[in-house]
C-alpha cells in the first residue's frame, strides 16, 4: 500500500505534538514535583524555628544563615551550645529533645528527682505519686523517711535545732547529747564520758574537762560581778565533778531537773539538853544555830561546753552572792529567777564577744539563751520571767530589783531559808 506524500506529513506531525505535549507534561510534572519540594523544605525550616523560638535565650541566633538554615554541625561558626542537654551536657544530635524547666534535655534525661525514672514534661521535677513520697521528711537520726501513720506523719522535732526525727528515737537507747541536747545521728561519734554521759564532737571541742580549766572562767564570772557593782569578797573554790558526785551532794533536789551545779553553803546544828523545872532533865533536842554564812564550794558537771559551764557558774555564784550577803528566806521561785538573770546577762555579754567566732560556738550560746527563755518549768522558767519584768519595772537596776524581790518574798510562800545547797 502506498502512502501519499501529503498523509506522511500529516502523520509526521501529529507524533512532533504528541512529542511535544509529553515533553510538556513531563515539565510540568517536574516543575510540580520540585515545588513540593520547596514547600516541604520551607515547613521543615518553620519546624526547626519554632523548635529554636523555644530554646533558652543562650541560643545565638546569629547561627542562621540568609537563607534561615542552620549550620551544620561541622560548620567550624557553629555555637556547641546550641543544642547542650541540661541533664547529661551533651550535645543532642538526633534533633529530638524536651524542653522543661527553662531549659532542653534528651528524652531520657530529664528523670524523677525522687525515683530518677524518665518522666513527661508536664510532671516536671516529679512524678505525681513520687511528690507524695518526696514531701515526707526525713529522719535526722536514722537518715531514713519518716514513716506515715493512720493518723498522718509524725515526727518530733527539737526546739532549737529544729532537726526532725522518728519519735521512737526517743526510746530506743539513741543517745543523747549532754550538752546541746542533739540525739546521735547515724554515722557520727559521741564520747562516752567516766559517769556514762555521751557528749557529741562538737560540743567536745570547748569542754571543761577539769577543774584546772575551770579557773580561768571563774576569774572572768567573778569580774562580771564586779562590773557589776556586786563583787563577791569571799574566795572559795570552784570544783568540777561527776555526775555520782553531784547528785550525792543534791540529796534535797525537788524540782525534778537535771542537777549541773550546786552552790554549797555552811551552817551550824548543835544539840542541848533542856532543862525543865527544879533543873530535872527532860531529854535531848536539836537546834539549828546559824551564824553568818559561809559559801563552802561551788560545784559544777565536768565535760560541758565552757558557754554553757560559764552560764552556770554565773548562776550559782548569785546564790554564794546572796548568801554571802545576808538575804535569806527568799521565795525560791523568786531566787533561782534572778540567779537564771544573772546567767542570762553573762550569755549575753558573750554574744557580743561571739560575733566573729566559729559558727558552733554561736549557736552554743543562742541554744543556752533559748533554753532560759523558753524554759516553762514552775520554778527557774517562771522564776525567770517573774524577775525578768521585775528587771524592766526597774530599768534594769539589780540593787532595785533585790530589794523587790526581798520585799516580795515576805508575801510568798518560803524558800530554801537555811538549805545548804543551791542547784540548775
Amino acid at each position: 500500500m502506498k502512502i501519499s506524500r501529503d498523509e506522511e506529513e500529516g502523520h509526521l506531525i501529529r507524533q512532533r505534538r504528541e512529542e511535544d505535549e509529553n515533553e510538556t507534561e513531563t515539565d510540568r510534572a517536574k516543575e510540580d514535583s520540585l515545588t513540593i519540594l520547596e514547600l516541604n523544605r520551607e515547613l521543615e525550616e518553620k519546624c526547626k524555628l519554632k523548635k529554636l523560638e523555644a530554646l533558652p535565650t543562650k541560643i545565638n541566633m546569629e547561627n542562621f544563615k540568609e537563607k534561615q538554615q542552620l549550620n551544620h554541625p561541622k560548620d567550624k561558626n557553629e555555637d556547641h551550645h546550641l543544642s547542650i542537654c541540661n541533664g547529661c551536657n551533651s550535645e543532642i544530635e538526633d534533633g529530638l529533645f524536651i524542653f522543661a524547666l527553662g531549659a532542653i534535655w534528651h528524652c531520657h534525661c530529664l528523670c524523677c528527682l525522687h525515683c530518677h525514672k524518665p518522666i513527661a514534661m508536664d510532671e516536671r521535677k516529679f512524678h505525681r505519686l513520687c511528690y507524695k513520697e518526696h514531701r515526707r521528711p526525713n529522719c535526722y537520726v536514722c537518715r531514713k523517711k519518716i514513716p506515715s501513720t493512720n493518723e498522718g506523719i509524725k515526727y518530733h522535732k527539737h526546739p532549737f535545732w529544729e532537726d526532725k526525727y522518728c519519735p521512737s528515737h526517743d526510746d530506743d537507747g539513741t543517745a543523747k547529747c549532754c550538752s546541746c541536747e542533739r540525739l546521735q545521728a547515724c554515722g557520727t561519734e559521741y564520747v562516752m564520758l567516766a559517769d556514762n554521759r555521751r557528749l557529741c564532737l562538737e560540743c567536745k571541742e570547748s569542754a571543761v574537762m577539769d577543774t584546772d580549766e575551770s579557773q580561768s572562767l571563774h576569774y572572768e564570772i567573778r569580774e562580771f560581778f564586779e562590773g557589776l557593782n556586786m563583787k563577791v569578797e569571799k574566795v572559795f573554790p570552784l570544783l568540777l565533778v561527776g555526775k555520782q558526785a553531784l547528785n550525792k551532794s543534791d540529796q534535797e533536789n525537788i524540782y525534778g531537773v537535771v542537777t549541773r551545779g550546786i552552790c554549797l553553803t555552811e551552817e551550824k546544828i548543835i544539840t542541848r539538853v533542856p532543862s525543865g523545872s527544879n533543873k530535872q532533865l527532860v531529854g535531848e533536842e536539836s537546834q539549828r544555830v546559824v551564824r553568818k554564812p559561809e559559801v563552802i564550794a561551788i560545784l559544777i558537771l565536768y565535760g560541758l561546753p565552757r558557754f554553757l559551764t560559764g552560764y552556770i557558774l554565773a548562776h550559782e555564784m548569785m546564790h554564794a552572792y546572796l548568801r554571802l550577803k545576808g538575804y535569806r528566806n527568799l521565795s525560791t521561785i523568786l531566787e533561782e529567777g534572778i540567779c537564771q538573770v544573772l546567767g542570762h546577762m553573762w550569755l549575753e555579754s558573750q554574744r557580743c564577744s561571739t560575733s566573729n567566732a566559729a559558727s558552733r560556738a554561736k549557736n552554743l550560746v543562742e541554744f543556752c539563751i533559748h533554753q532560759i527563755e523558753t524554759d516553762e518549768s514552775a520554778v527557774y522558767g517562771d522564776g525567770f520571767k517573774k524577775v525578768n519584768e521585775m528587771m524592766v519595772s526597774n530599768h534594769y537596776n539589780l540593787m532595785d530589783t533585790l530589794k523587790d524581790i526581798d520585799i516580795a518574798s515576805k508575801t510568798l510562800p518560803a524558800g530554801r531559808g537555811n538549805n545548804s545547797k543551791s542547784n540548775i
